[in-house]
């Protein structure tokens, strides 16, 4: 992955892992084709594996905006790709085991997950910030 072929698939991993964690909810929670009719609903009512399958995906969503960009503005700032795709990779594994890390109900590991994996865009943006 070079270039902003990476970037792209960087940021293309990213937007859809958060589904990732959506399917698990859906599939721990008991969804049926019903439930389609709102399935918000359904999910703001799980439990257990369910909902922290859920809250996994509302907190994904929440770290895109941030991810996406730190990453375009590192491109746009000519930062080295080799950082960019550094960082950005970090982000995405870091994001992965911190869903893990949800879903084992493992709260702790979690939290450190999490801030291993914001550090990621907010450590571009402050390269960005030094280039300007």
């Amino acid at each position: 992955m070079q270039g902003i072929n990476g970037i792209v698939y960087l940021i293309l991993a990213a937007c859809l892992l958060p589904y990732a964690f959506t399917i698990i909810a859906k599939l721990a929670g008991g969804f049926k084709p019903k439930d389609n009719q709102n399935p918000r609903a359904f999910l703001a009512n799980t439990t257990g594996l369910a909902a922290r399958a859920n809250a996994a995906q509302q907190n994904s969503f929440e770290s895109l905006p941030l991810f996406i960009a730190a990453i375009l503005m590192a491109e746009y700032m000519v930062v080295q790709q080799v950082v960019i795709m550094t960082f950005g990779i970090a982000y995405l594994i870091l994001r992965v085991l911190y869903g893990i890390c949800y879903l084992a109900n493992w709260a702790m590991l979690r939290s450190i997950m999490w801030l291993l994996s914001m550090l990621c865009p907010i450590f571009l943006l402050i390269l960005v910030i030094r280039l300007v």
